[in-house]
């Protein structure tokens, strides 16, 4: 079969600027690569850092997007773990497999991978996409997920769980606080019932995505608009604080509050991407034995996220609040951005 020559992309031209415009369709450059007919992707706030020139890696004219569902078309000769006509999970995180990070289960920071897509290479708000490293990039899809629910598995729910929940060691009884219920903090809210803490209290500035929250398992909500965040999520641990704090804003004021709600003994996860550097407490943190961890998604435990999701422990699905065809991706980009608006949280854009 002809593939076709050009293909619809949307394209970043410099701060504040995109495109959905015409490029080439990608080509194999390397036997591992396989190219993935992209059939759903997504947008992240990832997305909108970089539109705000947040990640100078990020060159003009690159194609936007690390997440996606989609078919294999082509792959190089040494690619032995799919075939054309597969259907993948295409993970945010590149990895080979074989350098010194990757053995240690570091995908994020391969040699010759981790987060490419959508900032170093080409990426997945396309009609194709090479995929480097396929054998160890792509996942085989199961049928008991559409994909809008599997998309979510390229990147959010291994993200809120990794960064958040696991670096943040919750663990059975805990009291938990999730700063920011956009669609990293309910990824974190949803994966961190796997562990049965006693509380999960969620703290946002919007209703709405306050109310999501307490439909997907939140224990107590907490409205910051009035600026007694941590007032108040003292007051509903007696002044104790939290056992684990998650930060999955990535503003300095978020941040604040995670330090300010923080029990001897706690953890601090932060999830958030930060544009601007944040005051450390040192002066009151120093002599309560606190922890502070920072990361990015290594999607080690995706193909756990995905029997969890198969087997109903995780419901995916309800993280998607829009779906688009992808001919309309410049739309979703601005549902997306108007979030308190349009009360989104994933945007999801289906070709076909």
């Amino acid at each position: 079969m002809q593939l076709p020559a050009e293909m619809k992309a949307i394209v970043y031209h410099g701060p504040g600027k995109k495109a959905f415009e015409e490029r080439p369709r990608p080509a194999l450059q390397k036997a591992t690569d396989a190219i993935v007919k992209v059939v759903a992707t997504t947008i992240c706030g990832t997305d909108l850092h970089i539109l705000k020139g947040d990640v100078p890696a990020v060159v003009e004219g690159r194609i936007l997007g690390h997440e996606g569902v989609g078919v294999v078309e082509e792959i190089g000769a040494a690619v032995s773990g799919f075939a054309p006509g597969a259907r993948v999970l295409i993970s945010c995180i590149t990895s080979c497999g074989r350098c010194e990070a990757c053995k240690k289960g570091m995908y994020s920071h391969c040699a010759d991978g981790g987060w490419i897509l959508g900032h170093r290479i080409d990426g997945t708000q396309a009609g194709y996409v090479r995929i480097p490293h396929a054998d160890n990039s792509l996942y085989a899809a199961p049928p008991g997920l559409d994909d809008a629910a599997l998309v979510m598995l390229s990147d959010i729910l291994p993200t809120g769980f990794e960064v958040g929940v696991r670096n943040g060691g919750v663990k059975p009884g805990d009291t938990v606080a999730i700063v920011g219920a956009g669609p990293i903090g309910l990824a974190a809210l949803v994966t961190a019932q796997l562990y049965a803490p006693a509380e999960l209290i969620v703290v946002d500035l919007d209703e709405n995505r306050l109310a999501i929250a307490k439909t997907l398992g939140a224990t107590k909500l907490v409205d910051g608009r009035d600026g007694r965040a941590v007032e108040r999520v003292m007051e509903l641990t007696s002044g104790r604080g939290v056992d684990v704090a998650i930060e999955a804003v990535g503003l300095p004021s978020s941040f604040d509050v995670c330090q300010d709600v923080l029990a001897a003994g706690g953890r601090l996860a932060n999830v958030g991407v930060h544009g601007k550097s944040v005051a450390l407490k040192l002066e009151t943190l120093w002599t309560r034995n606190v922890t502070i961890t920072t990361g990015l998604v290594d999607t080690d435990t995706t193909p756990m996220l995905l029997k969890s999701s198969l087997a109903g422990r995780l419901s995916p699905r309800k993280l998607v609040s829009h779906e688009l065809p992808f001919g309309e991706m410049l739309k979703g980009y601005d549902i997306f951005e108007h979030a308190a608006k349009t009360k989104a949280l994933k945007v999801v854009l289906r070709a076909g």
